[in-house]
């Protein structure tokens, strides 16, 4: 399973889990985001990124994971691309794979000799210094696609250039292919992140309490977010709109949080940082859930919920045929967080004394809320005796 699938499509019991449980749906956490996104400019792809503007994203990604910590100097997606390489083309595939060993082998060994974590020293390197890096990791991003996608692989020039001549193909060949504006952007991006509120952050944390790429073991779920720096967890987004939070990004945040069942990374605060307008957009754990609505404010409670759904049904895909649909639908419902008396209809939150009048919902946004949630089905019931007996029971 995969978080990013899980959150495409509102039809996947992922998506109708958390559509449930975030109350508030999007509206207030964006308008949050639109007060913390100041930029006075924004960094918009030059004009040969073309169609490479994902390339481009994964590969700022990686570099600005290695200003913190370079405990991983090659991204684990990139080495699973580059060692499904020679399982999947046979010798062309061999090729390929004889290359990005040389190239595993060689960003390794610059990022160790430039020290890129190092504290002492500013989060840039010298221009060509950077231009390699940047070539090197672009490169590393066209492998790591074939760990996502076959299909998308044999449209990057990395594949293009190794199927026209095998033979002709090696690493230095491999770093001739980046587009001069793709590294050009890369490295523009890497210089707006040097003198901001991102190396800020930098400078007051240490490289041991920094992971790279952090993943959720146990869950049965893929996700690996970009950074966690002593308990803030980062997604980096290089999006041309930065100004825009999607919802499937809020949700994907908080996905990220929720997965961390065991509490390893410590999380504490929750951000996103937009390269190309590079802002730097933080809320604490409390203050996300709150902004989202959230019917369960106990952590611990909420993973455990979500690790529920995830053992009992792929969360992540549709449930097309109707006993999967069925099956997914009786989790759900007896995952159905409940509004008990004197709490609110729509966030399950305790109401304020009532001045007047008993009140159904603890705000004015829950009331508005309620009709929208009511028409999908999804407002809060209260509990009968009986259903509240049989659920302490089981």
């Amino acid at each position: 399973m995969s978080l990013t699938s899980g959150l495409r499509s509102p039809r996947t019991p992922l998506r109708r889990f958390l559509d449930r449980e975030l109350s508030a749906g999007p509206r207030p956490l964006r308008a949050s985001f639109r007060a913390q996104h100041r930029a006075d400019r924004i960094l918009l792809p030059p004009p040969g990124v073309g169609t490479e503007a994902g390339t481009v994203g994964t590969a700022i990604d990686q570099r600005l994971r290695l200003a913190f910590t370079t405990a991983a100097p090659v991204d684990d997606a990139s080495r699973c691309g580059i060692a499904s390489t020679g399982m999947l083309y046979d010798e062309l595939g061999a090729r390929m794979h004889a290359v990005g060993t040389e190239l595993i082998a060689r960003l390794t060994e610059a990022v160790h000799r430039l020290n890129l974590d190092n504290r002492q020293e500013p989060m840039v390197r010298a221009h060509d210094e950077e231009e390699d890096l940047a070539r090197m990791l672009l490169a590393a991003a066209w492998y790591q696609v074939l760990a996502r996608t076959t299909i998308g692989f044999v449209y990057t020039p990395l594949f293009t250039a190794a199927l026209e001549d095998p033979e002709t193909f090696t690493l230095a060949r491999l770093l001739e292919l980046p587009h001069p504006d793709t590294v050009s952007d890369v490295v523009t991006q890497l210089y707006r992140a040097a003198d901001g509120p991102l190396d800020a952050l930098r400078r007051r944390t240490r490289p041991r309490d920094c992971t790279g790429g952090p993943t959720f073991a146990g869950v049965g779920i893929t996700a690996d977010a970009d950074l966690v720096a002593d308990g803030v967890l980062l997604d980096f987004k290089s999006t041309k709109n930065p100004g825009q939070l999607e919802k499937r990004t809020a949700w994907q945040l908080l996905g990220y949080l929720l997965l961390d069942t065991h509490d390893r990374y410590r999380i504490d605060t929750l951000g996103l940082y937009l390269t190309r307008s590079g802002a730097l957009v933080t809320w604490p754990v409390e203050e996300y859930l709150d902004l989202l609505g959230a019917c369960r404010r106990d952590l611990p409670a909420l993973r455990a919920v979500l690790a529920e759904l995830l053992r009992g049904c792929p969360a992540d895909v549709v449930p097309y045929e109707p006993a999967d649909e069925q099956r997914a639908q009786r989790l759900l419902e007896r995952l159905a967080p409940i509004s008990a008396p004197g709490h609110c209809l729509v966030c399950a939150q305790p109401l304020p004394e009532p001045l007047r009048q008993p009140r159904e919902f603890c705000s004015r946004w829950c009331g508005v809320r309620a009709p929208t949630l009511r028409r999908n089905g999804m407002l809060l019931a209260r509990p009968s005796a009986a259903a509240d007996e049989g659920r302490r029971r089981s």
